[in-house]
């Protein structure tokens, strides 16, 4: 096999252009100032056979518009008072000891203004997303209204198709507000929830716009995305929408994404500059690890959600399962059954092992990296995931006794969370933490535990309505910068950073850290904004300078003074001598770096300033990059079994984005085209994640897969071997 695919590489493979669409689309259209309903109609009249669908008045100037791609392509040159045409992109979801571990309980004792205690009350949050259950009794005293984006009328419901129900908004609702069995971060907040999402959880650009759009409308305090894709930049329309609402009053908060452990994988809405874009991290765990034979390293099991805890007594014979089928368990009773991901799902996968017998599953992944699942019922064995190189790795060692470890974790950085920085803007996100793992809330008809940084979100955007009710003439910048300011950055194990020593997690992994909500409330100096950005250097521009503000909140006088950075070989700080504020004074102060690149030759340099304001220490993230790394237009392409029967999925990672993208497949022997598995156009830098269906996958066979990308004239590709089995 080797030899055949070393005489394929050899090979030019050429494939035809890739197909144009042909179905309509849609597409969200930014004006460069306010536009009347007949301004609008009169701007596309002159393009043949556009629909007017809906016109955004507070979320952004514009409107999004139905036709053929390239009608839009030309109202888009035509027309001097368009400023940008994004296509439609597709949103999905992202998913008691967690509200100690940021400090919200320990809030319950502050009062505010008025002398009464820190809950939420007079806050309302808008929470976007795949609608509420207003009927659970956690939720009904705190319940606001809402509007439904999907089917377009006043009655946000989660969706109850069968096979496409949805929790994930009530889920997230509960994490803010949940007043009841279990207490969310704001208890006494207002919730007004915004159906965004529809069946399955899905919804696009336009849908979501049309939430925000009406969130403005209503004026809520703070609003909550729990949703993204896998676009990383920064000038996507609904990035953009959440910077004009925090320029109109409103704390927007947005989850950063599950597409970690690599960087630049955070995703929007979550690269919105101004928005408050969170990461998640774990509160207090048991965390299981598996102890093997000759093996001096333990291999670290991430228990999927709704499996029964780890607990094994002693130690098991590890079996191969296969897939999971009942064919492939028929050794299973009494060991540990290792399967891989794919053809079934991970509930399946666990009740054929329980039914055969089995003590624990392991399911290892098929693609690269690790994965985070949820089981559709409860087991009665434990089930956990591993990584692929480790469950390749069982494998070789079969036959082997196993036993389990528990490790008590706290405050790590969740695995799964998406990394920065922003591509273009080189900002740092996400710019805070918070728990995403394992968080107990509110779903339609009772509890449930989930995990992503859907859950972590919703914790902010809590905090958010606790430091509002504080402090009601706080800006959303200034809420921000408590968060960020008063921020713990994380430190990783030696497990997670393959290190004897342990270190700080890079700044655009953790922003400023895991929030300490206390901590933030009780601020009584603020540093706007709360990361710093020095851009991109070049040879010919080695002198960077920011400007930030601080504030004195309190009501006496402050010294302010920074400590001074770690040396290092190539780079000068500039930061302002030791300066008193008065009682809510404010101070612009400018920081200069100095960079010699003959000297200093690291492509990406971030840190942490440290400002000593009072008795206290607020700590500054900041990264500058030396030059844009040349990365190739393609790479870390994996093609598996999907998690339905007769699916398969694949991952593929464009650092620079791409015009237009592709999976060609060729017959391995004559090289000779096939067609097109799949085909993409205009894809913004970041990785993409994609399941086909058995129905739009070829015949059964092994193909030659050409895995290319282009840009400004540039192609890149990766050519590799793929079995497709139906």
């Amino acid at each position: 096999m080797k030899f055949l695919l070393s005489l394929l590489l050899a090979t030019q493979l050429y494939h035809p252009a890739i197909p144009k669409p042909t179905k309509d689309t849609i597409a969200i259209v930014i004006l460069d100032k306010p536009h009347t309903q007949e301004e609008i109609k009169k701007l596309i009249q002159p393009s043949k056979h556009l629909k007017l669908r809906r016109i955004f008045r507070e979320a952004l100037d514009g409107f999004s518009v139905q036709g053929r791609p390239e009608m839009i392509a030309l109202l888009a040159k035509r027309q001097k008072h368009i400023v940008h045409v994004s296509p439609v992109h597709e949103y999905r979801v992202q998913t008691e000891e967690s509200v100690k571990i940021i400090g919200a309980e320990e809030v319950r004792r502050f009062y505010d203004r008025d002398n009464k205690r820190l809950t939420g009350k007079g806050v309302t949050v808008g929470v976007i997303d795949t609608g509420v259950d207003y009927t659970h009794p956690d939720l009904k005293p705190n319940y606001s209204g809402g509007h439904d984006l999907v089917d377009n009328d006043n009655d946000p419901m989660e969706t109850t198709d069968p096979g496409k129900a949805t929790i994930h908004g009530t889920h997230v609702a509960g994490v803010i507000a949940a007043n009841g069995k279990i207490k969310g971060v704001a208890p006494e907040a207002k919730i007004v929830a915004y159906r965004a999402l529809g069946p399955g959880g899905g919804g696009t650009t336009e849908q979501v716009l049309a939430a925000l759009d009406q969130a403005m409308k209503d004026k809520v305090d703070i609003v909550n995305l729990s949703l993204g894709n896998n676009i990383n930049g920064p000038d996507l329309p609904i990035s953009l929408a959440l910077d004009r609402a925090v320029t109109k009053g409103i704390v927007a908060v947005a989850a950063a994404g599950n597409s970690g452990p690599k960087v630049w994988t955070v995703g929007s809405p979550g690269t919105s500059s101004k928005a408050i874009s969170v990461g998640a991290s774990t509160p207090t765990l048991l965390v299981p690890y598996l102890l093997i034979e000759g093996r001096r390293l333990p291999l670290r099991i991430q228990p999927l959600e709704g499996s029964t805890d780890w607990t094994l007594d002693r130690s098991y014979d590890l079996v191969d399962g296969g897939l999971g089928r009942k064919k492939d368990l028929r050794h299973a009773a009494g060991k540990v059954v290792l399967i891989k991901r794919g053809g079934l799902t991970f509930s399946e996968k666990a009740k054929n092992a329980q039914e055969a017998g089995a003590k624990a599953v392991l399911i290892y992944n098929n693609v690269a990296g690790s994965f985070l699942g949820n089981l559709e019922a409860e087991t009665a064995i434990p089930v956990g995931s591993l990584t692929k190189k480790d469950g390749e790795w069982l494998l070789k060692q079969q036959p082997t006794l196993v036993r389990l470890l528990i490790k008590k974790e706290k405050d790590q950085l969740a695995e799964f969370s998406s990394r920065g920085p922003v591509t273009g803007t080189w900002e740092i996100k996400p710019d805070i933490l918070a728990p995403g793992v394992a968080i107990n809330s509110t779903i339609p008809g009772g509890y449930l535990s989930l995990q992503g940084t859907s859950m972590a979100a919703p914790h902010v955007a809590g905090a958010c309505a606790l430091i509002k009710q504080a402090h009601p003439d706080w800006t959303p910048e200034q809420i921000k910068a408590a968060l960020m300011n008063t921020a713990q950055p994380l430190t990783a194990t030696s497990e997670t950073q393959q290190t004897k020593a342990p270190a700080h997690y890079r700044t655009y992994e953790q922003g400023a850290g895991r929030i300490q909500v206390a901590e933030a409330i009780q601020a009584e100096s603020l540093v706007t904004p709360g990361s710093i950005r020095f851009d991109k250097f070049s040879n010919s521009n080695h002198v960077h300078q920011v400007k930030l503000q601080v504030h004195n909140v309190s009501s006496r006088r402050q010294r302010y003074s920074f400590a001074i950075p770690a040396h290092e070989d190539g780079l000068h700080w500039r930061l302002p001598f030791s300066f008193i504020l008065g009682p809510k004074q404010s101070k612009v102060i400018t920081i200069r770096l100095t960079v010699d690149p003959a000297v200093f030759k690291k492509k990406i340099h971030d840190g942490y300033l440290r400002l000593h304001a009072g008795s206290r220490i607020l700590s500054l993230p900041y990264l500058y990059v030396l030059e844009e790394p040349g990365y190739p237009r393609v790479m870390g392409f994996d093609f598996a079994m999907g998690d339905h029967p007769g699916s398969y999925r694949y991952e593929v990672y464009l650092p620079g984005g791409a015009e237009e993208f592709g999976i060609a497949l060729f017959n391995p022997e004559s090289y000779r085209f096939v067609a097109f598995l799949d085909t993409s156009t205009r894809l913004k830098k970041g990785l993409i994640s994609k399941e086909l269906p058995a129905a739009e996958l070829p015949p059964s066979g092994t193909y030659l897969a050409k895995v290319f990308a282009k840009k400004a004239g540039k192609e890149d590709y990766i050519e590799t071997l793929i079995t497709i089995l139906k």
